[in-house]
């Protein structure tokens, strides 16, 4: 069934991502991951705890009825004060814990509406469906941000590479 392969994929596709982004957050330093070239980039700790609000308000919260306790001001207000592998620790579990609510979602409630951050009216697979295009979206910044920190190769694509 369609339906179940796309809750399926979505999920692997959360994990897929994510372990990307705590690669990326096991190459940098604090100091790195707090690096802004101005106050109107974010840092790849903005970018992780972005994440981390967006996934549980939509996907916890919007898909699997937790509650909605979302503060996404202070998301890119942070400057500091988290070390990456606290970083790591909370988008690991709120990953993990936005794959079981997607894997277990019904698939008959694909199209069930909701509103979510209050102003967005969408399907429960409109919803999934945003989340994990917005979080390639985010993993692809912080790679980038990465390899401009490190100067790294992170080696992700190596496979496809006729000297591989």
């Amino acid at each position: 069934m369609i339906e179940e392969a796309f809750l399926k994929y979505s999920a692997d596709e959360l994990l897929v991502l994510s372990g990307r982004i705590l690669d990326c957050l096991g190459r940098l330093t604090a100091e790195q991951v707090w690096t802004r070239g101005s106050d109107n980039e974010n840092s790849v700790g903005n970018l992780v705890l972005h994440l981390c609000g967006n996934v549980r308000q939509w996907i916890i919260s919007g898909v699997g009825g937790a509650a909605d306790v979302r503060d996404r001001d202070s998301e890119f207000a942070a400057r500091g004060g988290m070390q990456p592998a606290e970083l790591a620790a909370k988008l690991k579990a709120v990953v993990g814990d936005a794959a079981d609510v997607i894997r277990k979602l019904p698939v008959e409630r694909l199209g069930e509406r909701k509103t979510i951050q209050k102003i967005y009216e969408t399907t429960l697979m409109e919803a999934v469906y945003h989340v994990v295009e917005h979080f390639a979206q985010h993993t692809g910044q912080i790679v980038f941000a990465t390899k401009l920190l490190t100067s790294a190769d992170l080696g992700y694509y190596k496979h496809l590479s006729k000297s591989a």
